[in-house]
């Protein structure tokens, strides 16, 4: 049996994401994105999602963004029953992201690549350095003389 439960949501962050740790060492961070319905006479209607998301992506988007951010987030729906205090049944859909993005639509951003192979950080080397530390000259390239090597990694 196939699994195909994918959602994209473009909202606007509500809250700051919120970055833990399990005991293993697993980064998860938390957030909430809202996006607003405009009916047909008018009327705003404004939806509310809970998004999880998990190592890598949890820390980049605990570093990057913050409440108000507009963002694109793809992943797919995650259902949650539990009982409350009061011992009513409790429901909660959550979307486990599998992608976070800003969104360009009304901002701009400056996207520098992460090297965490390591087991964290650019242990003192630029993020799109290729190794160098930020303060290390260009001053060759293995395509001979005469050819520059632009400062950020190709995609």
């Amino acid at each position: 049996m196939a699994f195909d439960n994918t959602v994209s949501i473009v909202g606007n962050m509500t809250r700051d994401p919120e970055l833990r740790f399990t005991q293993t060492g697993l980064a998860v961070c938390d957030f909430g994105v809202a996006w607003n319905q405009r009916s047909q006479n008018g009327e705003d209607k404004a939806h509310f999602f809970d998004v999880t998301c998990w190592r890598e992506l949890a820390e980049n988007v605990a570093e990057t963004l913050g409440k108000g951010s507009r963002v694109l987030v793809q992943g797919r729906l995650d259902y949650q029953t539990w009982e409350g205090q009061n011992g009513e049944r409790r429901t909660k859909i959550q979307v486990l992201a599998e992608d976070v993005a800003p969104s360009l639509k009304f901002a701009t951003a400056q996207v520098n690549k992460v090297d965490r192979r390591d087991g964290g950080g650019n242990q003192g080397n630029g993020p799109s350095s290729g190794g160098r530390p930020n303060n290390a000259p260009n001053t060759g390239s293995d395509f001979g003389a005469g050819y520059d090597i632009p400062d950020e990694e190709p995609f």
